[in-house]
Protein backbone atom coordinates (compact mmCIF):
# COMPACT_ATOMS: atom_id res chain seq x y z
CA UNK A 1 0.00 0.00 0.00
CA UNK A 2 1.31 3.09 -1.04
CA UNK A 3 0.07 6.23 -2.72
CA UNK A 4 2.18 9.61 -2.46
CA UNK A 5 -0.98 11.55 -1.73
CA UNK A 6 -1.21 12.38 1.93
CA UNK A 7 -4.17 10.94 4.16
CA UNK A 8 -6.54 13.89 5.14
CA UNK A 9 -9.50 13.76 7.23
CA UNK A 10 -9.59 17.14 8.11
CA UNK A 11 -8.92 20.57 5.80
CA UNK A 12 -6.25 23.38 7.27
CA UNK A 13 -9.71 25.38 7.69
CA UNK A 14 -11.08 22.67 10.04
CA UNK A 15 -13.84 21.40 7.44
CA UNK A 16 -14.27 17.18 7.25
CA UNK A 17 -13.29 15.82 3.66
CA UNK A 18 -13.60 12.16 2.33
CA UNK A 19 -11.44 9.79 2.56
CA UNK A 20 -11.59 6.32 -0.25
CA UNK A 21 -9.78 4.46 3.05
CA UNK A 22 -10.18 6.19 5.76
CA UNK A 23 -13.04 7.99 7.99
CA UNK A 24 -12.98 9.32 11.65
CA UNK A 25 -14.40 7.26 14.51
CA UNK A 26 -13.80 9.63 16.90
CA UNK A 27 -16.59 11.49 18.47
CA UNK A 28 -17.09 15.02 19.99
CA UNK A 29 -15.63 14.40 23.45
CA UNK A 30 -12.74 12.27 22.13
CA UNK A 31 -11.73 15.37 19.95
CA UNK A 32 -12.55 17.89 22.17
CA UNK A 33 -9.98 15.46 24.62
CA UNK A 34 -7.05 15.51 22.38
CA UNK A 35 -7.56 19.36 21.71
CA UNK A 36 -6.98 19.91 25.26
CA UNK A 37 -3.75 17.54 25.41
CA UNK A 38 -2.43 19.65 22.32
CA UNK A 39 -2.48 22.97 24.00
CA UNK A 40 -1.26 21.87 27.60
CA UNK A 41 1.63 20.41 25.39
CA UNK A 42 1.94 23.63 23.23
CA UNK A 43 2.11 25.74 26.59
CA UNK A 44 4.45 23.11 28.25
CA UNK A 45 6.81 23.13 25.69
CA UNK A 46 6.67 27.04 25.45
CA UNK A 47 7.45 27.45 28.88
CA UNK A 48 10.66 25.01 28.67
CA UNK A 49 12.05 27.01 25.94
CA UNK A 50 11.27 30.14 28.16
CA UNK A 51 13.41 27.96 31.47
CA UNK A 52 15.92 27.20 28.85
CA UNK A 53 16.07 30.59 28.26
CA UNK A 54 16.83 31.91 31.39
CA UNK A 55 19.93 29.70 32.25
CA UNK A 56 17.24 27.40 34.11
CA UNK A 57 17.51 24.18 31.22
CA UNK A 58 20.63 22.91 29.43
CA UNK A 59 19.00 22.18 26.09
CA UNK A 60 15.45 22.21 24.86
CA UNK A 61 13.98 20.85 21.84
CA UNK A 62 10.94 22.74 20.42
CA UNK A 63 7.85 20.61 18.84
CA UNK A 64 5.61 23.65 18.25
CA UNK A 65 3.53 22.99 14.93
CA UNK A 66 4.28 18.70 15.71
CA UNK A 67 1.42 18.23 18.16
CA UNK A 68 -1.27 16.95 16.01
CA UNK A 69 0.90 14.02 14.85
CA UNK A 70 2.26 13.80 18.32
CA UNK A 71 -1.44 13.75 19.67
CA UNK A 72 -3.43 12.00 17.16
CA UNK A 73 -0.55 9.12 17.01
CA UNK A 74 -0.42 8.76 21.05
CA UNK A 75 -3.79 8.02 21.71
CA UNK A 76 -4.34 5.37 18.99
CA UNK A 77 -2.46 3.49 21.27
CA UNK A 78 -3.24 0.48 23.53
CA UNK A 79 -2.16 1.17 27.46
CA UNK A 80 -0.38 -2.27 26.83
CA UNK A 81 1.55 -0.75 23.71
CA UNK A 82 5.31 0.38 24.42
CA UNK A 83 7.03 3.53 22.77
CA UNK A 84 10.17 4.22 21.59
CA UNK A 85 10.72 7.90 21.29
CA UNK A 86 13.77 10.65 20.14
CA UNK A 87 14.20 13.65 22.07
CA UNK A 88 11.39 15.84 20.78
CA UNK A 89 7.82 13.51 21.61
CA UNK A 90 7.06 15.52 24.70
CA UNK A 91 3.38 15.41 23.32
CA UNK A 92 3.41 11.33 23.28
CA UNK A 93 5.21 11.21 26.56
CA UNK A 94 2.26 13.76 28.01
CA UNK A 95 -0.41 11.33 26.80
CA UNK A 96 1.49 8.24 28.17
CA UNK A 97 1.17 9.48 31.95
CA UNK A 98 5.01 11.17 31.81
CA UNK A 99 4.99 14.25 34.75
CA UNK A 100 6.15 17.07 32.77
CA UNK A 101 8.80 17.77 35.85
CA UNK A 102 10.14 14.26 34.78
CA UNK A 103 10.66 14.79 31.02
CA UNK A 104 12.45 18.06 32.27
CA UNK A 105 15.02 16.41 33.80
CA UNK A 106 17.58 15.02 31.31
CA UNK A 107 17.72 18.35 30.23
CA UNK A 108 17.98 20.11 33.50
CA UNK A 109 21.08 17.96 33.67
CA UNK A 110 19.88 16.18 36.77
CA UNK A 111 19.27 12.96 35.65
CA UNK A 112 20.24 10.52 32.98
CA UNK A 113 16.67 9.30 32.51
CA UNK A 114 13.58 10.41 34.36
CA UNK A 115 11.50 7.84 34.78
CA UNK A 116 11.19 3.85 34.87
CA UNK A 117 10.39 3.16 31.23
CA UNK A 118 7.98 0.33 32.27
CA UNK A 119 5.81 2.62 34.58
CA UNK A 120 4.34 4.35 31.49
CA UNK A 121 5.49 1.83 29.01
CA UNK A 122 7.17 4.66 27.24
CA UNK A 123 11.26 4.40 27.14
CA UNK A 124 13.63 7.08 27.73
CA UNK A 125 14.30 9.85 25.12
CA UNK A 126 17.26 8.80 22.51
CA UNK A 127 19.66 11.77 21.51
CA UNK A 128 21.69 9.34 18.98
CA UNK A 129 19.74 9.01 15.88
CA UNK A 130 17.24 6.21 14.71
CA UNK A 131 18.84 4.29 18.01
CA UNK A 132 15.64 3.99 19.19
CA UNK A 133 14.46 2.51 16.46
CA UNK A 134 16.63 -0.91 16.56
CA UNK A 135 15.36 -0.71 20.43
CA UNK A 136 11.93 -1.12 19.13
CA UNK A 137 12.43 -3.28 16.86
CA UNK A 138 14.56 -5.97 19.10
CA UNK A 139 12.10 -5.08 21.75
CA UNK A 140 8.62 -6.26 19.13
CA UNK A 141 10.79 -9.13 17.87
CA UNK A 142 10.33 -10.00 22.04
CA UNK A 143 6.75 -9.20 22.61
CA UNK A 144 6.20 -11.32 19.40
CA UNK A 145 7.78 -14.49 20.83
CA UNK A 146 6.19 -14.08 24.34
CA UNK A 147 3.03 -14.01 21.76
CA UNK A 148 2.16 -11.21 23.60
CA UNK A 149 -1.03 -8.93 21.72
CA UNK A 150 1.17 -5.74 22.06
CA UNK A 151 2.43 -3.29 19.44
CA UNK A 152 5.63 -1.48 19.53
CA UNK A 153 6.28 2.14 18.00
CA UNK A 154 8.84 4.46 17.25
CA UNK A 155 9.61 8.06 16.19
CA UNK A 156 11.80 9.36 14.61
CA UNK A 157 12.82 12.37 12.06
CA UNK A 158 13.07 12.33 8.48
CA UNK A 159 17.14 13.64 9.41
CA UNK A 160 16.69 9.97 11.66
CA UNK A 161 15.47 8.02 7.64
CA UNK A 162 18.97 8.59 6.71
CA UNK A 163 20.91 6.40 9.86
CA UNK A 164 22.24 3.72 8.97
CA UNK A 165 20.04 2.01 12.15
CA UNK A 166 16.70 3.36 10.07
CA UNK A 167 17.73 1.61 7.18
CA UNK A 168 18.91 -2.03 9.63
CA UNK A 169 15.81 -1.99 11.30
CA UNK A 170 13.53 -2.24 8.25
CA UNK A 171 15.42 -5.12 7.47
CA UNK A 172 14.93 -7.04 10.77
CA UNK A 173 11.45 -5.86 11.33
CA UNK A 174 10.68 -7.35 7.75
CA UNK A 175 12.59 -10.12 7.89
CA UNK A 176 10.90 -11.40 11.25
CA UNK A 177 7.69 -9.47 10.53
CA UNK A 178 7.84 -7.29 13.88
CA UNK A 179 4.87 -5.93 15.06
CA UNK A 180 5.97 -2.31 15.20
CA UNK A 181 4.63 1.03 13.76
CA UNK A 182 7.76 3.08 12.37
CA UNK A 183 6.34 6.94 12.78
CA UNK A 184 8.49 9.44 11.11
CA UNK A 185 7.64 12.86 11.75
CA UNK A 186 8.73 14.72 8.37
CA UNK A 187 9.20 18.22 9.86
CA UNK A 188 11.07 18.68 6.38
CA UNK A 189 14.49 19.90 8.24
CA UNK A 190 17.07 17.36 9.65
CA UNK A 191 18.55 20.41 11.71
CA UNK A 192 18.97 22.63 9.13
CA UNK A 193 18.92 19.89 5.77
CA UNK A 194 15.85 19.78 4.11
CA UNK A 195 13.93 16.48 3.79
CA UNK A 196 14.30 16.89 -0.12
CA UNK A 197 18.09 16.56 0.01
CA UNK A 198 17.76 13.47 2.15
CA UNK A 199 15.58 11.77 -0.11
CA UNK A 200 14.24 12.49 -3.64
CA UNK A 201 11.16 10.51 -3.49
CA UNK A 202 8.32 10.65 0.07
CA UNK A 203 9.85 8.87 2.48
CA UNK A 204 6.80 6.45 3.00
CA UNK A 205 7.97 5.02 -0.14
CA UNK A 206 11.07 3.20 1.90
CA UNK A 207 8.94 0.84 3.79
CA UNK A 208 8.17 -0.90 0.07
CA UNK A 209 11.57 -1.17 -0.77
CA UNK A 210 11.76 -3.33 2.35
CA UNK A 211 8.58 -5.35 2.03
CA UNK A 212 6.39 -3.51 4.22
CA UNK A 213 3.34 -0.57 3.64
CA UNK A 214 4.64 2.82 4.03
CA UNK A 215 1.43 5.75 4.13
CA UNK A 216 1.47 9.46 4.16
CA UNK A 217 -0.34 11.47 6.37
CA UNK A 218 -0.91 15.11 6.94
CA UNK A 219 0.99 15.38 10.08
CA UNK A 220 -1.11 18.45 11.01
CA UNK A 221 -4.26 16.52 10.88
CA UNK A 222 -4.82 15.24 14.09
CA UNK A 223 -7.55 13.30 13.35
CA UNK A 224 -5.92 11.64 9.99
CA UNK A 225 -2.89 11.10 12.17
CA UNK A 226 -4.94 8.80 14.49
CA UNK A 227 -6.84 6.69 12.28
CA UNK A 228 -3.33 5.85 10.08
CA UNK A 229 -1.64 4.47 13.51
CA UNK A 230 -4.55 2.66 14.86
CA UNK A 231 -4.56 1.36 11.12
CA UNK A 232 -0.98 0.64 11.73
CA UNK A 233 -1.30 -1.06 15.44
CA UNK A 234 -3.53 -3.49 14.25
CA UNK A 235 -2.32 -5.03 11.46
CA UNK A 236 1.38 -4.98 14.04
CA UNK A 237 -1.13 -6.71 16.57
CA UNK A 238 -2.57 -8.90 13.96
CA UNK A 239 0.87 -10.28 12.96
CA UNK A 240 0.96 -8.26 10.04
CA UNK A 241 4.04 -7.24 10.57
CA UNK A 242 5.57 -4.14 10.17
CA UNK A 243 4.40 -0.20 9.01
CA UNK A 244 5.67 3.30 8.11
CA UNK A 245 4.10 5.89 8.58
CA UNK A 246 5.47 9.44 7.36
CA UNK A 247 3.51 12.49 9.12
CA UNK A 248 4.17 15.56 6.91
CA UNK A 249 4.50 18.35 9.31
CA UNK A 250 6.52 21.05 10.26
CA UNK A 251 9.04 22.50 12.87
CA UNK A 252 7.01 25.54 14.05
CA UNK A 253 10.58 26.57 16.11
CA UNK A 254 14.56 26.31 15.94
CA UNK A 255 15.53 22.16 15.77
CA UNK A 256 16.73 23.03 19.75
CA UNK A 257 17.83 26.15 21.22
CA UNK A 258 21.24 25.85 19.88
CA UNK A 259 19.80 26.51 16.57
CA UNK A 260 18.68 29.38 14.57
CA UNK A 261 16.13 28.46 12.02
CA UNK A 262 16.52 32.28 9.98
CA UNK A 263 19.78 30.80 8.77
CA UNK A 264 18.17 27.94 6.35
CA UNK A 265 14.90 29.19 5.78
CA UNK A 266 12.64 31.96 4.88
CA UNK A 267 10.37 33.86 6.81
CA UNK A 268 7.18 33.14 4.18
CA UNK A 269 7.75 29.67 4.62
CA UNK A 270 7.38 29.86 8.45
CA UNK A 271 4.20 31.95 7.35
CA UNK A 272 2.33 29.43 5.24
CA UNK A 273 2.89 26.84 7.77
CA UNK A 274 1.56 28.64 10.45
CA UNK A 275 -2.12 28.46 8.49
CA UNK A 276 -1.70 25.33 8.90
CA UNK A 277 -1.48 25.07 12.72
CA UNK A 278 -2.76 21.61 14.17
CA UNK A 279 -4.33 22.98 17.20
CA UNK A 280 -6.05 25.84 15.15
CA UNK A 281 -7.71 23.36 12.84
CA UNK A 282 -9.07 21.22 15.32
CA UNK A 283 -10.62 24.79 17.28
CA UNK A 284 -12.05 25.65 13.93
CA UNK A 285 -13.69 22.21 13.55
CA UNK A 286 -15.00 21.64 17.42
CA UNK A 287 -16.57 25.46 16.97
CA UNK A 288 -18.50 24.89 13.89
CA UNK A 289 -19.40 20.90 13.84
CA UNK A 290 -19.17 20.84 17.78
CA UNK A 291 -20.35 24.51 19.08
CA UNK A 292 -17.81 24.29 21.37
CA UNK A 293 -17.77 28.16 22.62
CA UNK A 294 -15.06 30.55 24.13
CA UNK A 295 -14.99 29.77 27.79
CA UNK A 296 -14.52 26.27 26.99
CA UNK A 297 -11.42 27.30 24.67
CA UNK A 298 -10.31 29.67 27.43
CA UNK A 299 -10.80 26.80 30.27
CA UNK A 300 -8.45 24.94 28.48
CA UNK A 301 -5.49 27.54 28.36
CA UNK A 302 -6.21 28.41 31.83
CA UNK A 303 -5.81 24.48 32.68
CA UNK A 304 -2.61 24.96 30.86
CA UNK A 305 -0.95 27.84 32.46
CA UNK A 306 -1.42 26.57 35.62
CA UNK A 307 0.34 23.38 34.65
CA UNK A 308 2.67 24.96 32.98
CA UNK A 309 3.41 27.35 36.34
CA UNK A 310 3.92 23.99 38.23
CA UNK A 311 6.12 22.75 35.38
CA UNK A 312 8.25 26.16 36.29
CA UNK A 313 7.89 25.27 40.13
CA UNK A 314 9.17 21.83 39.83
CA UNK A 315 12.00 22.80 37.76
CA UNK A 316 13.93 25.67 39.83
CA UNK A 317 12.96 22.90 42.69
CA UNK A 318 15.24 20.54 41.22
CA UNK A 319 18.45 20.22 43.42
CA UNK A 320 22.05 18.79 42.05
CA UNK A 321 22.19 15.23 42.02
CA UNK A 322 25.04 13.87 44.62
CA UNK A 323 27.75 12.63 42.04
CA UNK A 324 27.89 9.52 43.19
CA UNK A 325 24.85 8.68 41.72
CA UNK A 326 26.20 8.93 38.17
CA UNK A 327 26.91 5.23 38.53
CA UNK A 328 23.35 3.67 39.65
CA UNK A 329 21.37 1.91 37.35
CA UNK A 330 24.52 1.85 34.51
CA UNK A 331 24.15 -2.16 34.56
CA UNK A 332 21.12 -4.47 35.95
CA UNK A 333 23.67 -6.53 37.36
CA UNK A 334 27.23 -5.00 40.15
CA UNK A 335 29.96 -4.64 37.55
CA UNK A 336 33.76 -4.76 38.84
CA UNK A 337 34.58 -1.43 36.42
CA UNK A 338 31.68 0.61 38.22
CA UNK A 339 32.59 0.05 41.53
CA UNK A 340 35.82 0.93 40.65
CA UNK A 341 34.79 4.34 39.50
CA UNK A 342 32.16 4.72 42.51
CA UNK A 343 35.67 3.96 44.66
CA UNK A 344 37.78 6.72 42.75
CA UNK A 345 35.49 9.29 43.10
CA UNK A 346 35.05 8.53 46.98
CA UNK A 347 38.68 8.65 47.27
CA UNK A 348 39.03 11.76 45.56
CA UNK A 349 36.25 13.51 47.35
CA UNK A 350 33.81 14.49 44.81
CA UNK A 351 30.86 12.91 46.44
CA UNK A 352 28.54 14.19 49.04
CA UNK A 353 28.97 10.62 50.81
CA UNK A 354 32.51 11.53 51.88
CA UNK A 355 31.22 15.20 53.11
Amino acid sequence: MFTDELVQLVTPEGQRVAHPTFESSLDGEAIFAMYRDMVIVRRLCDEATSLQRQGQLALWAPSQGQEGAQIGSAHALAADDFVFPSYREHGVAWCRGVPPADQLKIFRAVSNGGWNPYTYNYALPTIVLADQMLHAVGYAMGVQRDKAPTAVITYFGDGASSQGDALESFVWASSFNAPVVFFCQNNQFGISTPSSTQSKVPLARRGEGFGFPGIRVDGNDMIAVYEVTKWALERARAGEGPTLIEAYTYRMGAHTTSDDPTRYRIDAEVELWKHRDPIERIKSLLTHEYAMHRPAVAAIEDEANEIALQLRTDVLAMGKPDPITMFDHVYAEPHPLISEGRRDLIELGLTEATS
